[in-house]
């Protein structure tokens, strides 16, 4: 008789186990690289989403960034993702993603802007993307992000960036240091405001920053309708007296269009009521802004746009 009551009662455990397990929600959260600021933005949500939504059990899990991250939404492996400019690029099956559109991208939130920052030597009298002409110009990494970007804003300059300029392929710190060495006259520099290299070398005093054309801004939004007009704000970094007028592409939280609805409406209001807490982890997500919506290219998760709207952020 014990013998089968000690039975049951394991069975009843057994049972209660798996129902707990079967009413968790668990989410993985796609970033990037520990060392950078996907990462430990990441971990926060997942923090506020524990601790806000009943029975939810989000990690943030490390990754290569933008395309490994639209992979593991692809493949299931995540249900929502940090991703830069590259999402639209997916979502309409073009460059890399030609005949293989991924149409199961969802925008949630805008996170912030990563503005073009064109630094030019001190000394060397650019005010202008056409006074690269002739120029040792830092153009990214070979198949970055910052080299498409620097490639197609100088076409539309009227500059072959092959002939015109002597293209130098170099990360951020790379460019940062060419700078110092006066190895290049100029760089592109794609990266949040207050990003380390941009700060080096404005403090170090062997570079500035300068704003982009109109006309220049105009094309590249039309061409690359990821970027959109933005404003570096006067006093962002030493020496910068005014307001630089550019252009920038925003990093865009990206969810799987399978994530259920009134979840997702969850997941976005908790990061907007506990918004602090992220910015606590870096100041750069003071930007997150539901009057940025717009920037959002690609069409809004159903439980995004029904917190939106209920802010009145969207009608």
């Amino acid at each position: 008789m014990k013998k089968t009551v000690m039975i049951v009662l394991s069975l009843l455990v057994v049972s209660a186990l798996s129902t707990a397990a079967a009413a968790a929600t668990f989410i993985n959260i796609g970033t990037g690289s520990t060392g950078g600021t996907y990462y430990p933005v990441g971990a926060a949500m997942a923090t506020i989403w524990n601790k806000v939504i009943p029975d939810m059990k989000a990690a943030s899990q490390s990754t290569g960034g933008t395309a490994q991250n639209l992979q593991l939404l692809e493949n299931g492996e995540a249900e929502i993702a940090f991703t830069d400019g590259l999402y639209y690029f997916a979502y309409n099956g073009m460059q890399a993603f030609e005949g293989k559109p991924q149409k199961h991208l969802r925008g949630v939130t805008p996170l912030y802007p990563e503005p073009i920052q064109l630094m030019v030597a001190e000394g060397s009298g650019i005010k202008s993307v056409k006074d690269l002409k002739g120029k040792r110009v830092g153009i990214g990494a070979v198949a970055s992000g910052t080299e498409y970007t620097a490639r197609a804003l100088l076409k539309i300059a009227g500059i072959d960036p092959d002939n015109d300029i002597k293209p130098q392929n170099l990360g951020l710190n790379e460019t940062a240091s060419a700078l110092a060495d006066k190895n290049i006259e100029a760089g592109f520099m794609m990266c949040a405001i207050g990003s380390s290299a941009v700060v080096e070398v404005t403090t170090m005093g062997t570079g500035h920053l300068i704003p982009l054309d109109d006309e220049l801004i105009a094309g590249l939004n039309k061409d690359l309708p990821y970027y959109s007009e933005f404003v570096i704000p006067a006093g962002s970094y030493k020496g910068q007296t005014e307001a630089l007028k550019v252009s920038a592409t925003w990093n865009t939280l990206t969810a799987h269009e399978k994530l259920d609805e009134e979840l997702v409406y969850r997941m976005t209001k908790a990061l907007y009521d506990n918004k602090q807490d992220l910015v606590d982890v870096a100041a750069i997500m003071s930007f997150m802004d539901a009057g940025a919506i717009d920037v959002i290219r690609i069409p809004l998760h159903p439980g995004a746009e029904k917190y939106f709207k209920e802010i009145g952020a969207i009608k």
